[in-house]
């Protein structure tokens, strides 16, 4: 097999890649991989005089980048390919991007910024990979091969969404002939947005298990819209003034939202993920049984440029339980110092989150001589949130007025009589008034008057 000379260079300075120093994470990509060892079997195919290996290589690699394309939520730039290597670049976490988050450009030593440059370059000749030239290899290397495009896995989206920072820098790397001269441009974003995981997510979540925690994307986030949530505008103005401070750096309380069941409690909280979507807003969820990692968690998010809201939902404790002593600990009384770049959110149905007994209150022959300060330690965890919001259930108009407003939304045509009446009558049958029954009413209305 003889490749033109032009394309054996080409091939050359693609696998030149296989050199990255500070971006080598990128290597470890399954698409990247793949593409690496293709380039590998064509090269090896010009020296043995061979096809073995050609057909298998490209499938490994088209089927990476198809799945790639499957799950992509964001504008496309440029070819499938050269989308995902721009994605890799802005979201890995190295020296550089992890040093780029705390630090000036003016800062970096000159051997960091040559070493960034180098890779830069390295990049750009990855970055310049045409579907064509590559298939044009392939045909080249083993003739005869009906070989498919790997340029348009699905049809571009003709009305795109305003750009955000990241699809804007993508463009401009696109468009740009000299990576290694926009290292500083690639420094400011990291500085902007954060490296890693917590450059491509807004919304995470603890996960612990056997081998230890870690802190996990959530790829569909439940975003609500504050403004949607009716009969709680109080509530939600104490929410956003609080994450405006925290998000300005200032003073900010760990808040505590309590009240009835199915009031919005929740979803007043992730509502602050869409309030504050262009902004250092991180939100991570983690479960009552984990606070025990709390510790570790914080080791984590400290000094990081990003804000962190920690969201606990439905947090209560039964008798014998003891995690919620970290969580005091983490808000007030512990030796360490407690992150500026943390907060905890909490919600609960009870205002008194550890469970507690009439014998506690009581002087019973065998309970312990110092009941009261039992006592005291159960109902004080509440107490050291420093904002403590209470929903409850909606009036009967308020909730009426939460129905009209999701139909309207969703353009339900229904006589307003009827659908107040069948709207009291859910109420009474199911779970009572509340946020939650409204919207759960309007679902079943939903399907009924579409499908019948």
């Amino acid at each position: 097999m003889n490749l033109r000379p032009e394309m054996r260079l080409l091939l050359r300075g693609l696998a030149g890649a296989k050199a990255l120093v500070l971006y080598r994470g990128i290597l470890r990509d399954p698409a990247v991989q793949a593409l690496m060892r293709l380039l590998d079997v064509l090269l090896k195919s010009e020296i043995s005089d061979g096809q073995e290996g050609l057909p298998a290589a490209y499938a490994e690699f088209f089927e990476a980048l198809a799945s790639v394309e499957e799950t992509r939520r964001t504008p496309l730039v440029g070819s499938p390919w050269q989308n995902h290597l721009l994605n890799l670049i802005l979201a890995d976490s190295n020296v550089f991007s992890r040093r780029a988050e705390s630090e000036t450009a003016t800062q970096f030593g000159r051997s960091l910024v040559d070493q960034v440059q180098q890779d830069l370059s390295r990049l750009q000749a990855l970055h310049g990979l045409e579907p064509r030239a590559l298939l044009d290899a392939l045909n080249q290397g083993a003739p005869g091969q009906n070989w498919c495009t790997w340029d348009e896995f699905s049809q571009p989206v003709r009305s795109e969404q305003p750009s955000d920072r990241t699809t804007a820098l993508k463009r401009y790397l696109t468009a740009s002939q000299d990576w290694p001269d926009c290292w500083n441009l690639l420094a400011q974003y990291y500085r902007d947005n954060g490296t890693g995981i917590f450059g491509q997510y807004q919304a995470l979540r603890w996960s612990r298990t056997r081998a230890g925690g870690s802190i996990q994307p959530i790829e569909n986030p439940d975003l609500v819209e504050l403004g949607d949530l009716l009969g709680c505008d109080e509530q939600k103005d104490w929410l956003i003034r609080n994450t405006r401070y925290f998000l300005s750096d200032l003073p900010a309380n760990n808040v505590f939202v309590y009240g009835d069941r199915g009031t919005g409690k929740s979803s007043a909280v992730k509502g602050l993920l869409h309030e504050f979507r262009e902004s250092s807003l991180r939100m991570i969820e983690i479960s009552r049984d984990d606070l025990i990692d709390l510790p570790e968690v914080m080791r984590r998010l400290r000094g990081r440029r990003q804000h962190f809201i920690l969201f606990i939902d439905d947090l209560s404790f039964e008798e014998g339980e003891t995690q919620y002593k970290t969580l005091k600990a983490f808000l007030e009384g512990s030796l360490e110092a407690h992150p500026q770049n943390v907060l905890v959110y909490a919600t609960s149905n009870r205002r008194h989150l550890i469970k507690e007994f009439f014998a506690d209150r009581g002087d019973f022959q065998g309970e312990e001589v110092r009941g009261q300060d039992s006592l005291q330690e159960k109902v004080s965890l509440a107490d050291r949130f420093g904002i403590q919001l209470v929903f409850v259930s909606p009036d009967q108009e308020q909730y009426l007025e939460i129905v009209r407003s999701i139909a309207k939304q969703r353009d339900l045509d229904v006589d307003p009589h009827e659908l107040k009446l069948r709207a009291l009558r859910w109420a009474q049958l199911h779970n009572g008034r509340s946020g939650r029954t409204a919207r759960q009413f309007v679902d079943f209305l939903t399907g009924e008057l579409k499908i019948g």
